[in-house]
Parts: C-alpha cells; sequence; structure tokens
C-alpha cells in the first residue's frame, strides 16, 4: 500500500490519492482521536481536520518517514491543539457512550462480563493523563514498537519505557480500588 501511496505522490490527482489514505487509515486516525477526546462526535470532527490538514500538506510529506508516520504526527499535533483550545476548555459537550466490545459468538454471560471489564479498562485508561494514555494506547492498540511510539510522539525512548511503565502502575492502581 505504502508503494502505491507513494506513487500518488508523482501523480497529480490529489484527490485519488487522499481517497487512499483516508481509506487505509481513516478508522486508526479516528480511533486514536477518540482516544485523546473520549467523544465520538468530536473525534469524527477531528478526523475530518486531521485529513483536510494532511490535504493543504500532502506537498510537504518528503518521504523521509512512512506516511502512517507522517500522517499520525500530524494527528496527535492537532488533537493536542484541540485540548489547549478555548472551545475544549469552555464548552460543555453532552454524555457519550462507551464503544462496545462484545462478540456475538461468545455465551451472553461471558460476553457480559468481557464487556465489563472491558469498559472497566477503557474508563481507567482515559483518566490517565494524555502522555500516559497515548502510550498505552499506541503500544497495545496499535501494536507499535518503542522505537516508533518515540518518533511519533517526539520524544525519547527511555522517556516512552518510563511512561509506559508509570501508565501501567496508575492503571493497576485504579483497577484495583
Amino acid at each position: 500500500m505504502e508503494e502505491l501511496i507513494i506513487d500518488g505522490f508523482l501523480s497529480e490527482d490529489k484527490e485519488l490519492l487522499m481517497d487512499e489514505i483516508m481509506n487505509q487509515y481513516g478508522q486508526e486516525i479516528l480511533q486514536l482521536t477518540y482516544s485523546y477526546v473520549n467523544n465520538k462526535a468530536i473525534a469524527e470532527d477531528l478526523t475530518q481536520d486531521i485529513f483536510v490538514k494532511c490535504y493543504k500538506s500532502l506537498h510537504t510529506y518528503s518521504g523521509k518517514s512512512k506516511l502512517r508516520t507522517w500522517l499520525w504526527r500530524i494527528a496527535i499535533n492537532h488533537c493536542k491543539d484541540f485540548h489547549r483550545s478555548w472551545y475544549n476548555k469552555n464548552v460543555i459537550i453532552a454524555g457519550e457512550e462507551m464503544p462496545s466490545n462484545g462478540s456475538k459468538k461468545e455465551l451472553v454471560e461471558q460476553t457480559v462480563i468481557q464487556k465489563e471489564e472491558d469498559d472497566e479498562l477503557i474508563s481507567a485508561i482515559m483518566t490517565l493523563s494524555i502522555k500516559y494514555r497515548e502510550v498505552i494506547y499506541l503500544f497495545y492498540y496499535e501494536e507499535m514498537s518503542l522505537k516508533e511510539i518515540a518518533v511519533v510522539t517526539e520524544t525519547g525512548i527511555n522517556t516512552v519505557k518510563t511512561r509506559l511503565r508509570r501508565a501501567k502502575e496508575l492503571l493497576k492502581e485504579r483497577l484495583e480500588e
């Protein structure tokens, strides 16, 4: 897929290229933004904004990193900007339901228990500060290596390791309560 996208940079059809990028990375970016804002509607809006930024900045992509890393950097910076924004600090959003993680193939009892555990874990993760939440999300949900997380978050590998360890400790404390 990466070669196809790189070939797209050589062509003049930015719209086709953006369709490919959105199809490939749209769901991942939406999940990432949700992990920052904990609200589906805001996450969807931010995801749209991120792809608009991507479209406007396509000419700046140099190919020094993977396209995915470049796009994630745009997304993370946009989410951080949102957290610092007037809107986020002054507008109160109506409640949002938690995503369902149950499977219909499992027995009903197991599904209910698993959903409760998943919801409890998600709630605990969402109470963490962003610096801990992002490393947990990138490491466990996106299965990125520590080195990739360091590149995406623009921090050192040791910082990522420390944040991951501290996030696990905080989650353990919160889940044992």
